[in-house]
């Protein structure tokens, strides 16, 4: 058997009355890496996510790991687990019996199923409640009773929807902690779905963007940040300002752009007289009252200083449409002076980033 890990290859999902859901995903995800599907809601993350675990079937493609194909393959008899979103635990039974449950439907005699679920019940940090009720527990160590559940049946990728859409933020900072420092520990494939960009950014190894039914990007959550391929990935991973226009210049892999606010550069190549776009993190944007440069420069209106801690987040109006920079919180006496008024935005060439169009 190869050892190449879940490959998809051409997979399309298509619904009655002619629906995609799911458009030409190719993919490969290597063994124990931590993989995020990221998206908004009807993008086709979720349905990616059921064909990988085999509770809904490929229109055309295939799916395989590690060279043995799972097309068609019942989701009992794939070496893959899904773990959902409401956990799906037996009320009736102890957290010892939820966790060898799987075991005794794959016919594993008692003593040798309650020592695996023991153990996997120790790995999670719950010993002391096996003999709890799922009513008993807390939301995150319900997830942590479905995680042992999962993890005892020795899978070789585990699928989690939406993991941590029903905890309050605090728990999911703290879960999302546990999760990964756990996938670490075991060295397992965790395929996880999200449409939560801060969740995605700090838990991934990888993230695959979806929108519109398609793969918009796959990268490191770095990457992704510094370098969205679209104005579909620029959005939806926030905190991007996008700039519309007309390419007036290119030349020695510089790139000017013409906006309705003024010239904008940046690194790349492209025709003169085609639409060109680019996209500018907030975090590189600087505030201040200077006139507005020639280059990458705009005057915009500060709505509303956002204290978030660390930094202080600048919600600002360009001509009717959003514009964002972020700042050191040492700086939220002086920047609250400024709401209601014009201050100018600007950055450096190198940190606007040009966009496929």
């Amino acid at each position: 058997m190869s050892n190449t890990g879940l490959v998809l290859k051409d997979v399309y999902r298509i619904f009655p009355g002619n629906v995609t859901a799911v458009s030409d995903v190719n993919l490969e995800i290597s063994n124990g890496e931590y993989i995020v599907f990221l998206g908004p809601s009807g993008c086709g993350k979720t349905t990616t996510l059921r064909m990988i675990g085999g509770h809904d079937d490929p229109s055309s493609g295939t799916i395989t790991i590690d060279g043995e194909l799972l097309n068609g393959v019942n989701p009992a008899k794939r070496p893959i687990t899904t773990v959902f979103q409401h956990y799906a635990l037996f009320p009736h039974k102890s957290v010892l019996q939820n966790v060898e449950f799987g075991l005794k439907m794959q016919g594993v005699d008692k003593t040798a199923r309650e020592e695996q679920a023991k153990a996997a019940i120790d790995l999670v940090g719950l010993s002391a409640m096996m003999d709890r009720k799922p009513r008993e527990l807390s939301g995150g160590q319900q997830q942590r009773v479905a995680l042992a559940r999962v993890l005892v049946t020795r899978p070789k990728a585990i699928l989690l929807d939406e993991p941590l859409g029903g905890l309050d933020r605090l728990l999911q900072m703290k879960m999302r902690v546990e999760l990964r420092a756990l996938q670490r520990e075991l060295g397992i494939t965790f395929i996880h779905v999200t449409h939560n960009q801060e969740e995605a950014l700090s838990m991934a190894d990888r993230i695959v963007v979806m929108g519109d039914a398609i793969v918009q990007q796959v990268g490191t959550p770095e990457h992704l940040a510094r370098h969205p391929r679209n104005e579909f990935v620029a959005k939806f991973m926030g905190d991007n300002n996008v700039l519309h226009g007309k390419i007036s210049a290119a030349s020695g892999g510089v790139v000017t752009i013409d906006t309705p606010y003024g010239k904008v550069e940046a690194d790349g190549t492209g025709t003169v007289g085609e639409e060109g776009a680019i996209s500018v993190r907030a975090s590189v944007v600087k505030i201040s009252t200077d006139a507005v440069p020639s280059i990458n420069g705009v005057k915009v209106r500060l709505d509303f200083a956002e204290y978030l801690g660390d930094s202080v987040k600048l919600h600002m109006d360009l001509d009717g449409k959003p514009f964002m920079a972020k700042v050191h919180e040492d700086r939220y006496a002086e920047i609250r002076a400024y709401e209601g008024k014009d201050v100018t935005a600007t950055w450096a060439r190198e940190d606007g980033h040009l966009l496929e169009q």
